[in-house]
């Protein structure tokens, strides 16, 4: 059977490898269907850096019909991301979804950079469960978090070993009013790091939503610190996450008087 699309054929809504029962030889053939679809699902599929520049080709194309690709669990190497980054970086990409989940990323200086030079169309990225990023890691994202032309709306860091975000606080404080959605649970910010975010969240352009901070070894005083942050500026935050801390309720205090009153948005206080 052939996988490969004519020309002529319409553009496919999804590709999913999942629905295709291949041997690894046909796999290649397969995969260079990201190129005539919107949304591509590379599920762990132990891509190979062929196939990452074959993602790239797609990316690169004139026009380029992908939207939205999701690579999560595939261990991806330096040179399998740096192919991929050729594609991120080309005038041509419209991608607005990037899901990169547990695929063993560490230096990712290249997609940064990438990145920060085409800026304007990628709108949520997920970078979850890659603990080897560390604090080195989400330095090189922040130079593209801080481009005045990234219109980022979602990004998600939960267990990427993080515990000096410094960096993101600076970004985000200097880019406030695009990101909605942050996750960063399981990371050992602790009171600091909690602080660090809050000059971000203190700013009247700060259009954050959503925030998740579930197992991040944070005490009362962070709780103290987020709801002076929020009343600052009569917050656009909607749900504030806090599971897995060990918080007491009497730690709680102040952010559940946000909740029950009228003049605050926050719905949502899960602890």
């Amino acid at each position: 059977m052939d996988y490969m699309m004519d020309e002529a054929e319409e553009i496919m809504d999804e590709f999913d490898i999942e629905d295709y029962n291949i041997a690894e030889q046909g796999r290649h053939r397969v995969i260079a269907l990201v190129k005539s679809c919107k949304k591509a699902r590379l599920i762990g599929c132990g891509l190979s850096e062929t196939d990452c520049e074959v993602v790239a080709s797609a990316l690169k194309s004139n026009p380029s019909h992908l939207t939205e690709l999701d690579m999560s669990l595939n261990k991806l190497q330096e040179s399998a991301v740096k192919l991929l980054c050729a594609g991120l970086e080309s005038p041509n990409c419209q991608l607005e979804t990037l899901r990169l989940e547990r695929c063993w990323l560490s230096d990712i200086s290249s997609m940064g950079s990438a990145l920060k030079s085409n800026p304007s169309h990628l709108k949520h990225l997920d970078l979850s469960h890659n603990i080897n990023l560390q604090d080195s890691g989400l330095k090189q994202l922040c130079g593209f978090l801080q481009c005045s032309q990234c219109t980022l709306e979602t990004l998600i860091l939960d267990d990427c070993s993080l515990s000096d975000i410094s960096s993101l606080a600076i970004a985000l404080k200097s880019n406030p009013s695009h990101v909605k959605d942050l996750g960063l649970s399981w990371n050992s910010l602790q009171d600091s790091g909690v602080r660090q975010l809050c000059g971000f969240l203190e700013r009247p352009d700060c259009k954050l939503e959503s925030l998740r901070l579930m197992g991040c070894g944070l005490s009362e005083i962070s709780c103290d610190y987020l709801a002076s942050a929020l009343k600052s500026n009569s917050s656009a935050m909607r749900e504030l996450i806090l599971r897995g801390n060990d918080l007491q309720e009497s730690d709680m205090k102040r952010l559940f008087e946000l909740v029950e009153s009228p003049d605050y948005r926050l719905e949502t206080l899960r602890w």
